[in-house]
């Protein structure tokens, strides 16, 4: 699972490589397009600071939005470890405790071993021990609002690289439209017959974009893939759950 999760992240940030560059060239020539061979040679000198000069105003928040990006796939892939969250190690020391029915020994370990599992298992031995009796029902109804917190919890990190993924476009696009309404300008005070004053403008426009493309396409994927992963381990975690309620009602392992 960790590897898969370094996986993730080296892909996405070898698309960013790859395509980030990719854009930016591609603005570069569709604002240079109509101007002088000598002109192009210049274009093609430009630095990378010049390139996100020219995109204007949107190329700080698009730069804050690629940050955060990075953030919450690094925070995530960290923080969605399964072996982490389901603690599986743990097990045998589950196991031995629920067969006894010590419901103080397994809050206590649960309480030194803070994670996805623990916290919904604790919920139910906690209900076990306020009723002082185990209630099938009333065991699964603390474990399913247990559950249901920590899912908003899990989710939450997650939920911020859809938001990143869907906004960047649209901030990308409102560059656009702020590129083609200076260049629109500029054509209205005569700046049809010199090409070379449009550019800036044109080149702000495709530059935004483009770089909002490239932040939301791996924001999205990442996003897909991140709460993919988090739903099969939900799944996994109720299995567990059910796996050890099971030996705590009949007070034996299936060994």
């Amino acid at each position: 699972m960790k590897k898969g999760y370094l996986g993730i992240v080296a892909m996405l940030v070898l698309f960013v490589g790859i395509m980030l560059p990719i854009a930016t060239t591609l603005a570069q020539e569709s604002a240079g397009a109509p101007v002088a061979e000598a002109q192009l040679e210049v274009a093609d000198s430009v630095t990378f600071g010049a390139l996100i000069k020219q995109g204007g105003w949107a190329m700080y928040p698009l730069g804050l939005f690629s940050l955060a990006m990075f953030y919450f796939i690094i925070r995530n892939v960290m923080l969605l470890k399964e072996k982490n969250m389901l603690r599986e190690d743990l097990k045998p020391q589950f196991d031995a405790l629920m067969a006894k029915r010590d419901v103080a020994g397994i809050r206590q370990l649960c309480a030194e071993n803070d994670s996805l599992l623990t916290a919904v298992l604790d919920a139910g031995m906690e209900r076990i021990s306020e009723e002082h009796e185990y209630d099938s029902v009333h065991v699964m109804e603390a474990i399913e609002e247990a559950g249901n917190e920590q899912m908003v919890t899990f989710m939450k990190p997650i939920n911020f690289l859809s938001i990143i993924g869907g906004t960047a476009p649209m901030l990308g696009l409102l560059g656009t439209v702020s590129g083609m309404i200076k260049a629109f300008a500029l054509i209205a005070q005569g700046g049809m017959g010199d090409p070379s004053k449009l550019a800036g403008a044109i080149g702000e426009a495709l530059i935004t974009t483009a770089t909002g493309l490239v932040i939301a396409i791996p924001a999205m994927i990442a996003y897909f893939i991140f709460k993919n992963n988090f739903i099969k381990s939900m799944s996994t975690m109720g299995r567990l759950v059910g796996h050890y309620l099971n030996i705590y009602r009949y007070g034996k392992t299936n060994g």
